[in-house]
């Protein structure tokens, strides 16, 4: 039943790319986590959404291309999809949150990833994180 009126919602709004988050399932349709998990699962075998670690589930059109990257490594092509050179401030935690719709700790992490690989440096709270290296081309593959 909630899996049926989620399908009809996709149906309904073509622009749809994620699902509700659970909690608003949970909360529209008065039911557990583990029905509302079981209406993404029917979802999943019926071809209409996946999941997407740290972020919400997806939904899956025909003929749409998903970037299914980590969150790290579509991060880092911002700084050669915006011409960033080395020194120059990078987006913070909070617009890389808007931008990828995460959460700002999974932002967190994958910036901890860019820093431990050389790409960024800087971070911690209240300062700004500066672009550290420019990745080569077998970085961004």
């Amino acid at each position: 039943m909630i899996a049926d009126a989620l399908k009809a919602r996709i149906a309904a709004d073509p622009d749809m790319t994620e699902l509700p988050s659970l909690a608003e399932v949970m909360r529209d349709h008065k039911v557990s986590r583990g029905l509302a998990l079981r209406a993404f699962g029917v979802l999943r075998q019926d071809g209409l959404a996946e999941p997407a670690p740290g972020e919400r589930w997806r939904v899956v059109r025909s003929g749409t291309r998903i970037d299914r990257r980590p969150l790290d490594q579509r991060i880092a092509d911002i700084i050669t999809a915006e011409g960033l050179e080395v020194g120059e401030a990078f987006p913070s935690a909070s617009a890389l949150a808007d931008r990828f719709g995460v959460s700002r700790p999974t932002v967190t992490k994958a910036l901890e990833k860019l820093e431990a690989a050389g790409l960024l440096a800087g971070g911690g709270q209240g300062r700004v994180r500066t672009v550290r290296a420019v990745p080569t081309r077998e970085e961004r593959s």
